[in-house]
């Protein structure tokens, strides 16, 4: 597991070897400031798709290094596999990773959280964003300022607890609050922000008169 002190980022960052696959720029870093601030006319990503696309390079180089499939096909699967809900599945991916060498636990402990992420790029790396003149996304704005009251809100608890003895750590502990749709048409449930970016909650009951996002 990555280390247990300072920046979780830079620890994988240098436990993984992750370097910067665009040639103009000369870390990881640049890349992610880069792409959460949109420079270089590139288009901005929120901390949870920047998230997303740091933790997929983590499981990509070690794929590659362990000689296995990494194909974007694969990584996207794998990795909504190993950070989804579903018990079964994600044990069934873990040994099956592990029968081919590759600490599957391990790797999925080491992947960071969108608050993590967050913390990298605004206290670490001092990185700064222009707000948005406008904005239409008003919907996914509420969700997030919602989960961040919880996670304020989570923190405190677990200070208050950690100072009585019913948590060890638990002022140390990393908070992620997360919202979950449901299907109503069976068990089949996944995080807001990913029923948001493929238009569905569930593919096999969505509405065939919907447009999919995800073709």
């Amino acid at each position: 597991m990555a280390g247990e002190s300072g920046c979780k980022v830079d620890t994988v960052i240098n436990t993984y070897g992750l370097a910067s696959t665009d040639p103009i720029y000369d870390s990881i870093d640049e890349g992610l400031l880069a792409r959460w601030t949109g420079a270089d006319d590139r288009t901005e990503m929120g901390y949870r798709s920047l998230t997303a696309w740091f933790n997929k390079r983590l499981l990509r180089r070690v794929y590659t290094d362990h000689g296995r499939e990494s194909l974007d096909t694969r990584i996207d699967s794998d990795y909504e596999t190993l950070r989804g809900d579903d018990d079964l599945e994600r044990d069934d991916l873990v040994e099956r990773l592990e029968a081919a060498g590759i600490p599957g636990e391990t790797v999925r402990d080491d992947m960071v959280s969108w608050g993590t992420m967050r913390t990298h790029l605004n206290d670490c790396l001092d990185g700064r964003k222009e707000p948005q003149q406008a904005t239409t996304d008003w919907e996914r704005e509420s969700v997030e300022t919602a989960k961040a009251v919880v996670e304020r809100k989570t923190e405190t608890a677990l200070s208050s607890l950690a100072k009585k003895g019913d948590i060890d750590r638990g002022d140390a502990a990393e908070v992620e609050a997360q919202v979950q749709l449901g299907c109503p048409d069976c068990p089949t449930r996944v995080p807001f922000d990913v029923a948001l970016d493929r238009g569905y909650v569930c593919k096999q009951h969505r509405s065939q008169a919907l447009p999919s996002h995800d073709l």
